[in-house]
């Protein structure tokens, strides 16, 4: 995956609906209808998942991991991001 490929959707405030998948075989990221799939190899355990899904959605974005906020969802597959 390119670095910043959608660069043009971080806006300060922006937030992001992202469905996620630990233990997935293979990572993976798409965009559609709104909302980001993010599959990662992490287990859910001792938060892994979220950090991987949080480095993920940065790099898509072209951000700084530490610009993105977890807002809700930190149990759950659904998640949604905020850009500080």
């Amino acid at each position: 995956m390119t670095k910043g490929l959608w660069a043009h959707l971080a806006a300060p405030g922006a937030e992001f609906h992202v469905r996620a998948t630990p233990r997935a075989r293979q990572p993976g990221l798409s965009f559609t209808g709104g909302k980001f799939q993010i599959g990662v190899t992490a287990p859910a355990d001792d938060g892994r998942a979220n950090a991987a899904v949080t480095e993920t959605l940065a790099h898509a974005l072209g951000v700084a991991k530490t610009r993105l906020t977890l807002v809700r969802g930190v149990i759950s597959r659904d998640k949604t991001f905020r850009l500080d």
